[in-house]
């Protein structure tokens, strides 16, 4: 059993150099809050991870993830909160002690050794038994690729091979917990797609538990059983990857999730006269589909000004011509498979995913040339435009 429970965490650094401030006094710095104790890096931090499950830590630089992991590994003093790994509480316990593994984003082997001494290091300062060591270095070796390798030196591995020896040295040792920080973040756009697969199939091949950090959301939404997204030290959603995509908690969500991300608009969401929620925007009146309809009735939202979220997949470039959003092309971006239409429309960019089989002809949206779009009721989200949360939740 390997469940990790963190409770309440909190991590202040302290001020670098004593300031004069009012008892009691907060302010905003760098988007962190800044008490008198110091600036709140992460702040009630709650989080239950199951046996074996595989949790990604996900935002953008500066929100807390790796800090979060560090304290987990017991790099980092927790200032605040509790940490359980496999029902022990584990504040105060060192590093060594906590049976974790972790691996870094810059592999940090030893250059001087081959990749088998590199691997054999940590069981050999257990002072493990020869043959049990052989047999563990072996076996980790072949799940990952490796053996061929073993012999060599760091600096005769490509990025990818490192990599793998790095993960190789973490395993070896049987942790009930691995971390892994940003462990692709060096490699090129095609080693991250091949390694991204070798960890799925790594994590269904040894019996332990993953924390996951990196600030990109495809790593996040093809690797983790569930993903907790964090922003200035705040979780802000915590959810598989279909939920987070399908019901974004809040607008930072929408928008962080997806590539390309979430389009956003000034809306207004109105009833019609049977008493169904719809949203107007621009020419456009879409009627919200029914579990839409039903969680807008349950939340009691009223009609009013909302901040209407689209995905560029989901904007469609049918429909009735007099109740079409209109704008102008900007830029066309030929993607392969699809076209990418960066449109100046309501004020704002928008994004349109254009799959090349609905087209004619790529050159069909020149730049400048105008187009109308409109989406279903069913790919509407809708936020509250002072809260930012999402109305439907």
């Amino acid at each position: 059993m390997a469940e990790v429970i963190l409770k309440n965490i909190k991590k202040v650094y302290p001020h670098q150099e004593p300031k004069k401030r009012k008892k009691g006094a907060e302010e905003k710095k760098t988007n962190l809050l800044v008490t008198d104790e110091g600036v709140l890096a992460v702040q009630d931090f709650n989080l239950e991870i199951k046996d074996k499950e595989f949790i990604v830590l996900v935002g953008p630089s500066g929100c807390g993830k790796s800090t979060t992991l560090r304290m987990v590994a017991g790099l980092e003093e927790i200032s605040g909160g509790e940490l359980y790994i496999d029902g022990n509480l584990v504040n105060d316990v060192a590093s060594k002690d906590r049976d974790i593994a972790m691996v870094f984003q810059s592999y940090a082997l030893y250059p001087h050794m081959t990749v088998w001494e590199n691997m054999a290091f940590p069981l050999k300062l257990r002072k493990m038994p020869k043959e049990e060591i052989a047999q563990r270095v072996s076996q980790a070796a072949e799940i990952l690729g490796i053996t061929q390798y073993l012999d060599r030196k760091p600096k005769a591995l490509s990025g990818g091979q490192r990599q793998r020896v790095a993960i190789g040295r973490a395993i070896v040792r049987e942790p009930k917990v691995l971390l892994m920080d940003e462990p692709l973040s060096n490699l090129d756009a095609k080693l991250r797609n091949q390694m991204r697969a070798e960890i799925i199939k790594l994590r269904h091949r040894i019996n332990t538990t993953f924390i996951y950090v990196t600030h990109d959301q495809t790593e996040a939404m093809t690797l983790g059983d569930r993903i907790v997204i964090m922003r200035d030290g705040v979780i802000q959603q915590v959810g598989t990857p279909q939920e987070v995509f399908n019901h974004p908690a809040n607008q930072f969500v929408a928008g962080f999730i997806g590539m390309p991300q979430m389009n956003f608009y000034d809306a207004q969401l109105v009833k019609d006269s049977d008493g169904k929620y719809a949203v107007e925007l621009e020419k456009a009146h879409v009627v919200l589909s029914e579990d839409k309809q039903a969680n807008l009735a349950r939340n009691n939202v009223q009609p009013g000004p909302v901040t209407l979220g689209v995905r560029p997949e989901h904007l469609v470039l049918t429909g009735d011509a007099d109740k079409m959003i209109t704008g102008k092309v900007e830029v066309s971006e030929m993607m392969g498979s699809a076209v990418h239409l960066h449109i100046s429309a309501c004020g704002s960019d928008t994004i349109i995913i254009v799959p090349t089989t609905e087209l004619e002809s790529a050159s069909a949206f020149s730049i400048g040339s105008p187009i109308s779009f409109t989406f279903s009721g069913s790919t509407a989200h809708l936020f509250d435009p002072e809260t930012q949360k999402s109305l439907e939740a």
